[in-house]
Order: C-alpha cells, then structure tokens, then sequence
C-alpha cells in the first residue's frame, strides 16, 4: 500500500501515458487507474485555486456517460475532491452539455468522466472552469501542479483504498430539456416524425424528451446495454444501413442520434443519409442568424461559399481553439457568435434568440435548428440548396502516432516545391496536381481540381484521421478511400 505519491500532474502524464488530447485527457482504462484519475482531479483544481474558482463552497460539478469503466473513475474524481476540501456536486449519467449548462449557471468547476466515441476500453476526463472549457494554456497550469495528497491510500496497483457513494443532484436533465423548450416553444417541431437511434449514448432518452417538448413524433430506435462507439466524423458502415433501413421501414422526416457523451450530433435526412458535421454546422450557423463563425481548417469550405457570414475563421483541430477563437471574435465585436466542429458538435458563444451562451459542444441545438430549417420541406431539400462541396473523413485505426508524424515530416521535407513535388508523387494518380499546403493543424492539400486531401494524426488516439472535400459525396468517399490505401500501403512502409 502506498498513501502519497511526490510527483506532478506533468509527472503523471509521463509514468501513465494517460495525456491531454483535443478534449481532456485519454487513456486505456487500464491507464486510467484510481491514482491517475485521481492525480489529474487534484491537479485540476489546484490550478482553479490559483486563479480563485475553487474556492468559498469549494463545489464541483461531475457526471459520466454509460461506458463500463465511468462508474470507478467518477469515484476517483469525488475522492480528489473531498480531499482537497471540496464537496462533489453528482450530476449522473448525463450528457456533457447539460452538466456544463447546470455548472456554468451555478458559476463552478466541473468535470465529465467520458471517452466520447472511442471504443469502450478506453477513457476520459473532460474538465471545466466555472464559465467555459479548460483552454490549452490551463493544461500546462495543470501539469505543473503537484498530486500528492497526505494521507490518501492507493494499492499497489492504484485503486482507491475506500470509495464512498455519489448521490445524485436532481434537476440537471429538466433544466437542461428546458432550455430548448423555452427557447423555441412547444410546436416548434409539429408535425415532424424522428427517429432517435439511442445506442449507447448517455443523452439516449434526454434528446427525446427535449425533440417531444418540441412537439415532435419520437421514435425509439437502436438502443443498446453494451457500449457502441458511435463516431459522428467516421459513421460506421452498420450505422449507414441502420438508418437506410429505419428510414424506408418507418418513413421518417429524420433521424437523429448523437455520440456517447451527447455533445456531438448526427442527423439523418428522410432517405436515412447521415449529413456531415459541418453541414449540420452552417445550417445551424445560418438559421440562428450568425454574424461571425468559428470552425476548424478540416470543416468544409461551404461555410465561405454560402456568403452568409459577414466574418468566419479557422483554427486548429478541437473545441478550445474554437472557443478562443470564439472569445476573440466577441472581443472584436461579434454579437452572434457561433463555432463547430467537422464532428457536428456546435459551441455557443453568444446569447442568441432566447438561448444563453454554451461554450461547449452541444448536440441538441444544431438538430433542432435544421429540422426547423426544413419547415414543411424535407432536409435532404435544405442540404442541397446549399453550394456543391462534400466532405468525408475515415481514420487508420491502431496507426502509432509516431508512424503519422513521420509520414507528414517527410512529406514536408525541404522547400515548397519540393514538398509540392512528392505529395504529387504519392497522391498525383488519385488527385492531381497540388498547388495550396494549409498546416494549421495537420497537413491540408488543396489540388488544382479543387479536391482536398487532409492528414492529422489524432490528438487522442493512435489513429491518423483523414479528411477528405470535393464536388460530390461519391468523389470525397472515393478520394479518402484511395488517399488511406496510400498511407498504409505505400507512405507508412517508408516514411522517411
């Protein structure tokens, strides 16, 4: 038995492998022990210390999705905060947006025990300051601060040594349904049939409440004891023909799903064609009235074709450099400023048309704003009356990111153009001619037919996405196909 362990956040990182990505930390659940879950808690909130938001009551919000492993790391997370004189504020199995949307109006830390969609042997801790995500410069504040607490017992193999009980903190899923309902009014959605394929998301139930406060027809669909991971930037080839079949079975105007913590949406037109992210994004964008859009470089070039937005920007890759942006864009004067993701997740950063600000990935608002949008006519319709650009995006999975990164260092090996050069070597045949590199996050190929190849290893698993754009959906798929079978097949035999 050990009681305390001299090391920092920093340190823990380093011994357990458990690191920061684009939305907290991951690891394997194996990685993700008592201690570390525990060393990351304190770290967390020593640095809110330093800046005055864990203070006075000293309470912090926590909550969790449905994997197995999310029930002994909240213990974990609660543990850390009654040590460090802290009261935990459980707000259940809930999803990410509604714990940040209860913490942010009660002005307190939070944090949510979630691996979001990757597989069920794996986990995470997103965490919150009291008025928005953590940002990247709060993480090196977290790595610099130390773990040890007087004291508290780990086993050898770092289990807590006692685990009390999280009672439940009623409200957090009624306030949050109400949100929408006062928002946007009980018939907003009259008339509409969804379907709500609920699998194994935390939200499963929530976004049906909130579509029927609506006046929606819901349909159950799809639901799930065993943890599925649902990815809204890489459907699953068994999630396409689900809603295909739902879609021709049940005549739906749409269907609707979400991710395992509920942040990031998917939407399915009345064919049962799952739309993009970052479609899903710009229809929500354009009906809300936003006058300055925040995206990652990976979304689709719609967002500018659409000359709908009087000011959009690009960031890197994840929700806290589109959050800063964001906070820029407000500080500029932006009084309806908006963000999302390729993965459909929408951020809020201004009160808009009844709804106050969620900084956060939210799943709810950009489906309720596009089945709005669609009125009396289908959503397949509201899609194609945008400009003809597709995106579509696949990932190596397993891929060692040290694999990734030495593809990309090889392909930008030396000057222009002769980084110009080898990427026509290797991707000429499929793509043609590239004349534009974008490496804000990643490296972004734009071909002189207007197609677009991106490569980005992932920020939390060892995986290398790949984003693809083009003119038609057949052409992205095909271009992304062909750019992967690349990568494994030639680039990673040889990177260097």
């Amino acid at each position: 038995m050990t009681s305390t362990y001299d090391m920092t956040v920093g340190d823990l990182m380093a011994e357990s492998g458990v690191a920061f990505g684009t939305s907290g930390a991951r690891g394997t659940v194996a990685a993700m022990t008592d201690r570390v879950c525990h060393g990351y808690t304190v770290g967390f909130l020593r640095h809110l210390e330093t800046l005055g938001e864990f203070a006075g009551e000293r309470r912090v919000a926590l909550a969790g999705d449905l994997r197995p492993s999310t029930p002994r790391i909240l213990a974990a997370c609660a543990a850390a905060i009654r040590d460090l004189g802290g009261k935990p504020v459980f707000c259940g199995l809930v999803p990410t947006p509604a714990l940040a949307h209860f913490a942010f109006a009660q002005q307190i830390p939070s944090l949510m025990v979630t691996g979001s969609h990757i597989p069920a042997d794996r986990n995470g801790i997103k965490f919150y300051r009291p008025d928005g995500e953590v940002l990247k410069e709060d993480e090196a504040g977290m790595m610099a601060q130390p773990v040890t607490v007087q004291g508290r017992i780990f086993s050898t193999a770092g289990a807590l040594e006692t685990a009390e009980a999280l009672p439940p903190t009623t409200g957090i899923v009624t306030n949050y349904v109400e949100r929408y309902r006062r928002a946007f009014g009980p018939t907003a959605l009259s008339g509409k049939r969804i379907g709500i394929y609920q699998h194994s998301a935390v939200g499963r139930d929530v976004v049906m409440q909130i579509l029927e406060a609506l006046g929606a027809e819901v349909t159950p669909l799809g639901r799930s004891a065993d943890f599925i991971p649902v990815d809204t930037e890489a459907v699953r080839p068994e999630d396409v023909d689900l809603a295909r079949g739902w879609a021709r079975e049940f005549g739906f105007d749409a269907i609707a799903s979400t991710d395992g913590d509920s942040d990031r949406p998917l939407l399915a037109d009345e064919t049962g064609e799952w739309l993009r992210g970052d479609v899903l994004g710009v229809l929500c964008a354009r009906q809300l009235g936003a006058d300055r859009v925040v995206t990652p470089v990976s979304s689709n070039t719609v967002l500018e074709e659409t000359g709908a937005f009087p000011v959009t920007a690009r960031t890197r890759i994840g929700s806290p450099y589109v959050i800063a942006e964001m906070n820029s864009q407000i500080a500029a004067g932006g009084q309806r400023v908006c963000g999302y993701e390729a993965n459909g997740g929408f951020l809020l950063g201004s009160d808009v048309e009844g709804l106050s600000a969620l900084p956060t990935r939210d799943a709810v608002l950009p489906i309720i704003a596009a089945l709005i949008a669609a009125g009396q006519g289908s959503v397949s319709a509201l899609v194609k009356g945008l400009p003809p650009r597709v995106t579509y995006s696949n990932r190596i999975a397993d891929f060692p990111t040290a694999t990734s990164k030495a593809i990309l260092a090889a392909l930008e090996a030396g000057d222009t153009a002769a980084q110009l050069a080898r990427i026509e070597a290797a991707f000429g045949a499929v793509a043609g001619k590239p004349t534009r590199l974008d490496r804000t996050d990643g490296l972004r190929i734009t071909f002189e037919s207007g197609d677009v190849i991106h490569l980005r290893p992932s920020g939390n698993a060892p995986e290398l996405r790949c984003y693809t754009e083009a003119v038609t959906a057949a052409r992205a798929q095909e271009l992304n196909d062909a750019a992967l079978r690349i990568v494994k097949q030639d680039l990673a035999a040889s990177p260097a």
